[in-house]
């Protein structure tokens, strides 16, 4: 990837120039979302909300470890780090929103973020004073939660049209099937929501299944908006929701339809990505003319765009973090048909710091009402912090495993890397709710599989490229497969087949022969027919009614010394 330490630096530099320090100990709550309008127009972007209608705690990632040329540069630096490269002070309001460090004292001092109530104030904030701008919408909106599941996305659907959103691209938004989506994009969004997707094309003749790009109007300024979906899908999910469509990163073509918009006229080229952070960061430094590139998919919240040079220039590459927590504001100044200058803010939503949008609160109200008693029921109370975002496991993930051993009677279980999914703090009420925004998927059966030593190592090798690759394109921006009873060490630096070592059941080395019964769940092979994992949860709550701080299995990392995306 093209992009260098100084030009980074020089990125912090125009922020701070700008008047836009990432952390202004001056300014008070009241001037929290005071800056100053910038240029022609503008550019509000979020993504991955995960069906979030309500403010949460979502606690950042502790590991979120680069390797090869992504080690130790965003969005591979976690921790203090973190706070050091972006100029964050510790215990700050900033600090709280985009790291874990003392994350339970934190959330108390500053409360929950995000919720749709409160963002729409602030998008209209933002938008009467901006003479200008689109509201973009990066997709993984109409899944994570119980209510998106049971209403097939339509309590997102709504409030995506009352929060104004003029573009989408789409991921989880595909695994409630190929004609859902169809039925929505022409009968919800019609007219006021535009689907686009330059990445997805028929099976049989390649013809596009969505428009691939728009243009936009802003101050008499064109602005062309191009849509690259998760590419993906049909691997990182059940194949059978997107049967006869394909998707791909698709470079070649994405070249071609930046140089259409171009001779169409565009002054600004925008792409709204599901692509990943670090894919994202390759593509910049390969297709060319595009002028930034608003990212999303690997829920990295990462203050300042990173510069990328490529053969004609540069693309700001940047990424919107996740759940509802921020909104991205790029203001663009643009003379003689061309950007010439931009400042950009990645807006933590503080619900204590923005009332709530009276419109949104009622619909929201309206579309839980029906589910509201349902999902209220307490199972237990925790006495720990629970979180789910890391590399390797995180604490609302060990329930979920160890409730499948249980269940199963399973020696080893698995539970995927999934991203999404609230926190909670210590003392609060575990919900159905709280369980459903953790395992809230169109295919969620548990499984209990008979796997040889050599079959669960090579699975885990699988996984464990799929996510320390060192060509981002063969990343596709989950987290490693967490495990339950069984240690193991990690070394992401090296090759597959190489990085899964030191494997042991109870202390006993796992023996390559041997049978072991593994429970696992969202398998993508059609067929399991098992309990739904929310079931699975809820019921293991509901027995031991208290959550109490106990082990966390990890593995033992090999060759991380130094490595900025670990602690």
């Amino acid at each position: 990837m093209s992009v260098s330490r100084r030009e980074f630096l020089q990125a912090l530099a125009a922020a701070a120039a700008a008047g836009l320090p990432l952390d202004s100990p001056a300014a008070g709550d009241d001037a929290f979302y005071d800056f100053p309008r910038f240029g022609s127009l503008s550019l509000l972007h979020f993504t991955d909300c995960h069906a979030q209608l309500l403010p949460v705690y979502f606690r950042e990632p502790n590991a979120n470890i680069g390797v090869a040329s992504s080690m130790n540069r965003p969005p591979h630096v976690v921790g203090e780090a973190l706070l050091k490269t972006f100029r964050m002070r510790p215990g700050s309001r900033e600090a709280y929103a985009f790291s874990h460090l003392d994350f339970a004292a934190a959330a108390r001092r500053y409360g929950k973020l995000g919720g749709f109530a409160h963002l729409a104030t602030l998008v209209k904030k933002l938008r009467a004073e901006r003479k200008a701008s689109l509201l973009l919408d990066g997709g993984d909106t109409w899944q994570g939660s119980a209510t998106s599941l049971w209403t097939r996305g339509q309590d997102m659907i709504e409030a995506q049209k009352l929060l104004g959103v003029e573009i989408m691209t789409g991921h989880w938004e595909f695994t409630h099937g190929a004609e859902r989506v169809k039925e929505v994009v022409a009968k919800d969004l019609a007219g006021r929501i535009e689907f686009l997707a330059q990445n997805v094309e028929t099976g049989d003749f390649g013809d596009p299944v969505f428009e691939r790009y728009t243009i936009r109007s802003l101050a008499g300024v064109p602005v062309a908006v191009i849509g690259q979906a998760f590419p993906y899908t049909p691997i990182a999910h059940p194949r059978r929701f997107v049967a006869d469509w394909r998707f791909g990163i698709e470079e070649k073509r994405l070249q071609g339809v930046v140089e259409q918009a171009r001779a169409k006229g565009a002054a600004v080229v925008a792409l709204l990505s599901h692509n990943g952070m670090d894919v994202d960061l390759k593509l910049a430094s390969r297709v060319t003319g595009i002028d930034v590139i608003l990212g999303g998919h690997t829920h990295d919240a990462v203050p300042v765009p990173i510069p990328v040079r490529n053969a004609r220039g540069k693309t700001l590459v940047t990424n919107a973090g996740s759940n509802g927590k921020f909104l991205a504001v790029l203001d663009l100044e643009v003379r003689g048909g061309a950007v010439s200058g931009y400042r950009y803010r990645l807006l933590p939503v503080f619900a204590n710091l923005l009332p709530a949008d009276a419109a949104m609160a009622k619909l929201i109200e309206d579309q839980r009402a029906p589910y509201a008693g349902k999902l209220s029921e307490e199972l237990a109370r925790t006495e720990a912090l629970l979180y789910r975002r890391g590399n390797f496991n995180g604490s609302f993930d060990q329930l979920i495993l160890d409730a499948l051993m249980e269940a199963k009677d399973a020696e080893i279980a698995f539970s995927p890397g999934f991203r999404w999914g609230t926190s909670l703090l210590p003392g609060e009420a575990i919900t159905l709710e709280q369980v459903m925004n953790l395992t809230a998927i169109t295919y969620p059966d548990t499984v209990l599989s008979e796997l040889t030593g050599t079959a669960i190592k090579a699975l885990m090798e699988d996984v464990c490229d799929n996510l320390f690759h060192p060509d981002p394109y063969y990343q596709q921006g989950g987290d490693m497969v967490r495990v339950g009873g069984m240690s193991y060490s990690c070394t992401p630096g090296a090759k597959i087949g190489a990085r899964i070592g030191d494997m042991r059941l109870r202390g006993r080395p796992i023996e390559a022969d041997r049978t072991y019964k593994v429970a696992s769940w969202a398998p993508v092979a059609e067929g399991s027919g098992g309990e739904p994992m929310w079931e699975v949860l809820s019921r293991y709550l509901r027995d031991r009614k208290v959550v109490r701080p106990g082990r966390l299995e990890l593995p033992r990392l090999i060759g991380t010394a130094g490595n900025l995306g670990t602690v």
